[in-house]
């Protein structure tokens, strides 16, 4: 059984099962037969922490229904997962520190809140986005409500350095969202802001779940270091991937448009690495930005989507998010060997075949 599957039978996100089938259809059994012992492993851990996300109260306001409208949609729980494995290379989560896996999703669906009302989202994991059922308002409250639980949660650890370290990431994501918002419609093809974007407002959360893990179970310093640095390749690879499908994905399984994040004024990596190998896209993309949402260009978009193909920036992106998987795997190299070391081996390779 699957690690979502052993809680919700119903759920249509059981990602590994998703990414056992991706790794059948690509000649990849081995990685495939390491997925499904990733999911015994976990299966319980995950089990007690979706219990966890799914207790949150129920009232009838409009911002517990937004908020609840998120969590029910049950998403990749990649963090929390991050949270168990880390844990289980010591001594494993408690009833206290099973919190922690709950709180990184909590603050994770708060910025996708919060994400939705800056970005005029209309959809989140493949349905109606909350703003869109419940109003921007509702949708910035439940993610304010979300994030003063997931602190709560944390602090009742009695874990002072995890609260404090927390409190420091989401820092450094509202930074990170700043220079987003700042950019927000120019064309900047600079990769050192596309990567401060990147590691602050994606990556940060994948390193404090691996902290948090490392904390509960007992690890020592350079243990928790070494975490945080396989958190942040992770954290890189998984945003490359993302920014990948947004070309070559499937809209109907990745949950969104294609072309979402450039009508949205973000200047992802294989946009910016095709405009470096083809200036002569610039004009085109300054077009597609200034576009309505709903009245995108046709011939616009062919020929980015034939800049990016001709120029190999899709295939580039691929390949750093491989790298940065591969770095995320050599960060774990001076922890013992372990059933969960190697099931983090894992997520970070099957993190690169995902297909949502």
């Amino acid at each position: 059984m699957s690690l979502i599957a052993a809680v919700r039978s119903d759920s249509s996100s059981d990602v590994l099962t998703s990414l056992q089938a991706v790794c059948d259809s690509q000649g990849l059994g081995d990685l495939s037969a390491r997925l499904a012992d990733l999911a015994d492993l976990v299966k319980w851990d995950m089990a007690a922490l979706e219990e966890g996300i799914q207790s949150l109260p129920v009232g009838e306001s409009v911002v517990h229904n937004s908020a609840h409208h998120l969590l029910e949609v049950a998403g990749k729980r990649l963090r929390p997962m991050c949270v168990a494995l880390a844990s289980r290379l010591g001594d494993g989560l408690d009833d206290k520190t099973r919190e922690f896996g709950v709180a990184v999703e909590l603050v994770h669906c708060a910025t996708l809140l919060h994400d939705d009302v800056v970005d005029a989202g209309d959809q989140r994991r493949g349905v109606p986005a909350a703003r869109t059922l419940y109003g921007n308002a509702a949708s910035i409250f439940a993610g304010d409500w979300l994030l003063v639980d997931a602190l709560r949660r944390v602090r009742a650890a009695e874990m002072p350095d995890v609260l404090v370290r927390l409190l420091d990431i989401i820092d450094e994501m509202i930074f990170a969202e700043a220079i987003q918002l700042e950019n927000r419609g120019r064309i900047d093809a600079r990769m050192r802001t596309y990567m401060q974007v990147v590691e602050g407002k994606t990556a940060a959360l994948f390193r404090w779940a691996m902290f948090a893990g490392a904390r509960a179970g007992g690890l020592g310093s350079e243990a928790c270091k070494s975490l945080e640095e396989y958190g942040l390749h992770l954290g890189v690879a998984f945003q490359l991937i993302d920014d990948h499908l947004d070309y070559a994905g499937d809209g109907s399984t990745i949950g969104k448009s294609p072309f979402t994040d450039l009508r949205e004024g973000k200047m992802t990596h294989p946009v910016i690495v095709a405009l470096e190998r083809d200036p002569s896209l610039r004009p085109v993309l300054e077009e597609l930005v200034a576009s309505p949402a709903d009245e995108v260009p046709e011939e616009a978009k062919s020929r980015l989507l034939a800049a990016l193909n001709h120029t190999g920036a899709l295939e580039s992106t691929r390949e750093l998010a491989i790298r940065k998987a591969g770095a995320a795997c050599q960060a774990l190299g001076a922890l013992p060997e372990s059933r969960a070391r190697d099931a983090l081996f894992t997520v970070a390779r099957a993190t690169v075949h995902r297909e949502s």
